[in-house]
């Protein structure tokens, strides 16, 4: 019964509303040092990936890769994707940190960029990864959006999944889109970060409309206000979903976790105001012995805020823990 006891992650006391937790880390946390190595890959549609790379000092002799992806409208150098890199840089893994297209500081070449549920990039990114004939145990981690991304692609399709896949993490991860969508907007606090996510997404429909004028009318762009509205409007049409609901349950992981073959830490926290009821699959974790499955009280989204001596969160430590007994 993978359904973990929950974890004894005791908040700061000053930092244990569920909003303080999702929103200070990124404006309190010093930026974690993480030396990156820049890598530009193509993909099979003629467009191409920004791949950054971090070593363990015992890269001469490691066979073990993490690789992270960001969430939504986030990029490698986010402070969360560079403090897990740190972490599991420590702890002996060399890391890739993958950007979404058009996330990596650069716009991409094709009018498609990425959404929640997208994982053929996942897959060229491990294919190129295991291209190098030297890794022979690959973790995914993915944060927010990534982890629904890496569970969807682990369990959409097993026999996809190279074996050189060991483990995973998925931390935040709204598995149960539509839920999660319905709870933004059934909640006050949710207009605030529909917005602040919002505010790039327009920001980049802006950018491809200068590129792809007749792919991207923006001619009502000011009015889009909800995630609704945009994927309506926007992701539907671009990805051949039918709908912005059609989307959203086309691209959740939560229907597929009971095909997941290899071992799977998710952690989502009970306070994360970004999720609703069904991104706890309480029942599939029970029924699936590769799904563990852990629910700590607080840590907000994404946060999991730890007064560590070497700013090491929470999150960060337990997922290393996790990779160190299940991926190596």
């Amino acid at each position: 019964m993978p359904v973990l006891p929950i974890p004894d992650y005791a908040p700061p006391t000053l930092l244990a509303n569920a909003h303080v937790q999702s929103v200070a880390p990124s404006l309190m946390r010093p930026t974690p040092k993480v030396d990156y190595v820049r890598e530009r890959i193509p993909t099979p549609d003629g467009d191409f990936l920004l791949l950054d790379w971090s070593f363990t000092e015992h890269t001469a002799t490691t066979s073990r890769l993490a690789i992270i992806t960001h969430g939504l409208e986030g990029h490698s150098r986010r402070k969360y994707v560079r403090g897990m890199a740190r972490v599991l840089n420590a702890a002996g893994w060399d890391v890739l940190a993958r950007n979404c297209r058009g996330c990596g500081g650069e716009m991409n070449a094709t009018p498609r960029f990425y959404h929640s549920g997208e994982t053929d990039d996942l897959h060229t990114t491990v294919t190129h990864a295991l291209s190098f004939d030297r890794y022979s145990s690959i973790a995914l981690v993915g944060f927010s959006m990534g982890g629904n991304q890496t569970l969807k692609y682990l369990g959409e399709a097993p026999s996809r999944v190279p074996k050189e896949i060991s483990a995973a993490v998925a931390v935040s991860a709204p598995c149960d889109l539509v839920d999660s969508v319905h709870a933004l907007e059934a909640r006050h606090s949710g207009r605030f970060y529909t917005e602040y996510l919002l505010r790039s997404l327009r920001d980049k429909i802006r950018q491809k409309h200068k590129l792809f004028p007749d792919v991207f009318d923006i001619s009502d762009l000011g009015r889009v206000t909800t995630f609704r509205h945009f994927d309506e409007r926007f992701t539907a049409p671009l990805f051949g979903f039918a709908s912005a609901e059609d989307y959203w349950t086309r691209a959740s992981s939560r229907p597929v976790l009971p095909n997941i073959a290899v071992p799977t830490l998710m952690i989502n926290a009970q306070d994360d105001p970004f999720l609703g009821e069904d991104s706890f699959p309480e029942r599939e974790a029970r029924d699936n012995p590769n799904l563990y499955l852990e629910t700590p009280r607080a840590g907000g989204h994404v946060g999991f805020i730890q007064l560590d001596h070497d700013g090491t969160f929470w999150s960060e430590a337990r997922c290393a823990a996790f990779l160190t007994t299940h991926g190596a």
